[in-house]
């Protein structure tokens, strides 16, 4: 006999994650960050079980290396002067490190 749950064509985050094979905290960046299909009622996340199951079938692993490359930039950071903010070159000017300006004091 199985267990009602287990075949429920509707699915709340907990199912959606354990249908995927990941933790919960994995699941909600990627619901965040992709466009994962689901419809938020309430204060809850539904999941479609064959949504989910379509979406994962229609995606291409050579996407996400292809955009993933296209994110990379080199960024240099140039040791400044005690004190003064560090110098910094980068191949494209809008994406600059979060870390700049920091300094570490020996």
């Amino acid at each position: 006999m199985t267990h009602p749950q287990a075949t429920r064509d509707i699915l709340t985050i907990e199912e959606a994650a354990d249908l995927l094979g990941v933790s919960i905290k994995t699941f909600i960046k990627v619901l965040h960050t992709e466009e994962v299909p689901a419809r938020k009622i309430g204060r809850e996340w539904k999941f479609s079980r064959a949504a989910l199951i379509a979406w994962v079938g229609a995606g291409r692993s050579s996407e996400f290396y292809e955009s993933s490359e296209a994110e990379e930039r080199e960024v240099e950071i140039v040791p400044a002067a005690r004190g003064a903010q560090p110098a910094v070159s980068t191949s494209t000017p809008e994406r600059v490190r979060r870390t700049v300006g920091w300094s570490i004091d020996d």
